[in-house]
């Protein structure tokens, strides 16, 4: 699962670009994010390059900051939401094309929409921290995704990514006996709280692409990448390099819109295109 966190409070000892009115801070962006983009496309002519600023939620979790790593690589402006600068400063890159955003999930979606004004696209990476809190993982992966969705109504921000989980729908896959559903959904009921938060997603209007990984590893690749439609996948893993970069490519391809995708890695499988796995999955 992801880590950790975003939305809006003070915006203290930010960079000069954070002190801009919104309007002027979203053109600052997309010039500089352009410019890089434009080199980038001139590598990669299929790219369909549309978005170019990009509000990451959970932005130094371990997923979090890869996907704000990957965003950056592909030349995206990024507005990195963390309820922590300081730590934020000290583990995402020194990037002119990055700000940094105090804002937390949790705080509703009001504070949050003065946060994501701007961006073109909204990546949610957040995931609950252990605590002492029963409600933690519904507070974040429920409550927390609900109100960014809802932030980016209100913004008028039309793309959505989530990182989400495979087996959040078990209970209709056959899965309730399965170990890993049984001790994510002892934290909480973590599984339910973030399929709840999907079905919010799909009613909600926006364009969105969301990803269910397998098991996180910390490590490098080891395999392909495979990837099947919603409520396939029970069981696997998945490198957080390569979830960050089925995120990021799901903002390229319009062939991700709409749509739910369950991600694993395996040694055996074929090294595909992102963007023809993607078309092969039907729409919602």
């Amino acid at each position: 699962m992801a880590s950790a966190v975003c939305a809006v409070t003070a915006r203290p000892h930010l960079p000069v670009a954070l002190a801009l009115p919104t309007t002027a801070r979203k053109l600052l962006f997309r010039c500089r994010a352009a410019s890089t983009m434009d080199t980038a496309s001139a590598s990669s002519p299929d790219a369909e390059q549309k978005t170019t600023t990009v509000f990451v939620a959970g932005s130094t979790g371990r997923t979090g900051k890869r996907v704000v790593a990957k965003l950056l690589e592909r030349g995206f402006g990024v507005v990195a939401g963390t309820t922590d600068v300081g730590r934020a400063r000290g583990s995402l890159p020194q990037d002119p094309n990055l700000q940094l955003v105090r804002a937390d999930v949790t705080e509703g979606p009001d504070k949050l929409a003065e946060v994501v004004r701007g961006v073109d696209a909204v990546v949610c990476a957040t995931g609950f921290r252990r605590s002492f809190d029963p409600f933690a993982p519904w507070k974040v992966d429920n409550f927390g995704t609900v109100n960014l969705v809802e932030a980016c109504r209100k913004a008028g921000v039309t793309r959505f990514v989530l990182v989400s989980s495979i087996l959040v729908n078990g209970a209709a896959m056959g899965q309730l006996l399965n170990p890993a559903y049984i001790v994510l959904n002892l934290l909480g009921l973590t599984l339910v709280a973030k399929l709840q938060a999907e079905k919010h997603i799909r009613r909600s209007g926006i364009n969105y692409t969301i990803v269910r990984p397998g098991g996180l590893t910390d490590q490098p690749p080891t395999g392909n990448i495979v990837m099947e439609p919603e409520d396939t996948l029970y069981t696997g893993s998945i490198s957080r390099d390569q979830v960050a970069e089925v995120a990021v490519e799901a903002l390229l391809c319009s062939e991700a819109s709409y749509k739910i995708v369950e991600i694993i890695s395996r040694t055996d499988a074929p090294n595909r295109p992102l963007k023809d796995m993607f078309a092969a999955i039907k729409q919602n």
